[in-house]
């Protein structure tokens, strides 16, 4: 009996196929997801999200975000997430620079909270890429 698994992020949905297993990312730790597990609902840290499935193993890099499993479906939602093949370490560095760029200018001029909090949210994710892009390698 697999389990079916989606992430989803703002701004679409990123990954939605049948696995045999998940491990989330959870803030209290790595959480172990099996068919048949209870259900649970637990607020995922930045990370690695890896699948399991007819034997490969995918890893996702993911942000922060919620994860709830019920019944034999996991449900993720997630700052941001792209599966660490898809990374291109260069575009990420760029990104991050500007990023950091734009956030040191947003803190100096006092700018809207939320668009400090969205600038920061790009820094964090990028870094995550990073780290789980150079952890593959």
């Amino acid at each position: 009996m697999p389990l079916i698994l989606e992430i989803v992020t703002p701004e679409e949905k990123v990954y939605s196929e049948t696995v045999d297993s998940v491990v989330l990312p959870g803030v209290e730790g790595e959480a172990g997801i099996l068919p048949g597990h209870v259900p649970l609902l637990t607020m995922l840290k930045p990370g690695e999200l890896t699948v399991s499935k007819d034997g490969q193993e995918v890893v996702l890099a993911v942000d922060k975000g919620f994860a709830q499993v019920l019944g034999d479906k996991v449900s993720v939602l997630a700052e941001g997430a792209i599966d660490i093949a898809e990374i291109d370490l260069t575009a990420v560095d760029e990104a991050r620079e500007r990023a950091e760029k734009a956030l040191a200018e947003a803190r100096a001029l006092g700018m809207d909270p939320a668009e400090v909090e969205k600038l920061e949210t790009i820094v964090r994710f990028s870094l995550v890429q990073k780290l789980a892009k150079n952890r593959r390698l």
